[in-house]
């Protein structure tokens, strides 16, 4: 059963930003091959043709898709405001672990994307990486220092916490959700203690 909107004429802004919506919204429950400009102009209730006005082709429609929805993880993956800067950092990654579970499909067509070769995917996936680790050393507390050593840590953290959340998801081996979190907030400080 499709749930379409009725054919609304709406201000080009409106329109556009209605239609990058519902394909974040279909994203999180399938690949982003998966996302058809067929299949969003149906749930849209709108021609193809329309689409293609709004973003050219489908690789622009899929990019400006995929921008959406990392523009959504880096606001609900936000730093809380909380005293402790561990409780900061474990707020952080539960929200990451409870986006990724929202948006399994569409967050692993990222990471597929970027690392098979596609540039611009590979481009907004660094990006995203980037944002997410800068927080570690935009903390006012310090958690870590900011050194060119620590950063090659804090990457190398964020690719394992990245790993380990993705397969958790698939699967997870016996894992509670908050012995996950618990790992995952114990392992940065950790990493970071080993560095001369």
């Amino acid at each position: 059963m499709t749930t379409s909107t009725a054919r609304v004429r709406l201000q080009p802004d409106t329109r556009r930003e209605q239609l990058l919506d519902l394909g974040v919204r279909l994203l999180s429950t399938r690949s982003l091959e998966e996302l058809s400009i067929d299949l969003l102009a149906e749930e849209a209730g709108i021609s193809r043709g329309l689409l293609y006005h709004y973003f050219g082709n489908k690789q622009d429609f899929h990019l400006a898709v995929v921008r959406r929805a990392v523009a959504d993880l880096l606001a609900q993956t936000a730093p809380p405001d909380l005293d402790d800067p561990l409780e900061r950092l474990r707020a952080g990654e539960a929200a990451y672990l409870d986006y990724v579970v929202a948006n399994h499909e569409g967050y692993l067509s990222l990471v597929k994307g970027a690392q098979g070769g596609n540039e611009a995917l590979r481009e907004i996936y660094e990006e995203t990486r980037a944002a997410l680790t800068e927080r570690i050393f935009a903390d006012p507390d310090g958690l870590v220092e900011d050194t060119p050593a620590a950063r090659l840590m804090v990457r190398g953290w964020a690719a394992l916490s990245e790993e380990l959340v993705l397969d958790w998801v698939r699967d997870p081996h016996g894992v509670s959700r908050e012995e996950l979190l618990d790992a995952l907030t114990a392992s940065l400080p950790a990493l970071v203690a080993v560095l001369p």
